[in-house]
């Protein structure tokens, strides 16, 4: 990966399209938000993966980060709580749970910071009818 400098921050060519990264966002994404974005990205798509292998039927599922940052620190992110509400039929709580933990297991971004922030998890049920 090639990043190039530009008078606000850094720029990058993905084959999806150009990504601007800069503190001030007036100009790019803040390196914090991309951190977080990776985080959610990741483990979400994983998530939904499993649920997909295990049948488990959903509209929908939307994922709020919380960040918790320590401005002491240069503003290291220290925690980050992610809530997953999760639309859908004959949802098991229990199973959810277990599921969200294998794809925790097999996140590769949750896996490369867990020993440096706090990752939280909580899932919010909504059960729709057929």
């Amino acid at each position: 990966m090639d990043f190039l400098l530009k008078e606000n921050g850094m720029r990058i060519n993905f084959e999806f399209g150009e990504l601007d990264i800069s503190g001030n966002e007036d100009y790019g994404f803040r390196p914090f938000q991309l951190m977080v974005a990776s985080i959610v990205g990741c483990s979400g798509s994983v998530f939904r993966k499993i649920l997909e292998k295990q049948r488990t039927e959903i509209e929908d599922m939307k994922i709020t980060a919380e960040v918790e940052r320590n401005p002491e620190e240069a503003n290291r992110i220290e925690r980050i709580s992610l809530k997953y509400t999760i639309k859908g039929y004959h949802l098991d709580p229990d199973k959810l749970y277990k599921n969200l933990e294998v794809a925790r297991r097999n996140c590769s971004m949750i896996r490369s910071v867990e020993d440096s922030i706090k990752i939280e998890e909580t899932i919010e049920r909504i059960e729709l009818s057929m």
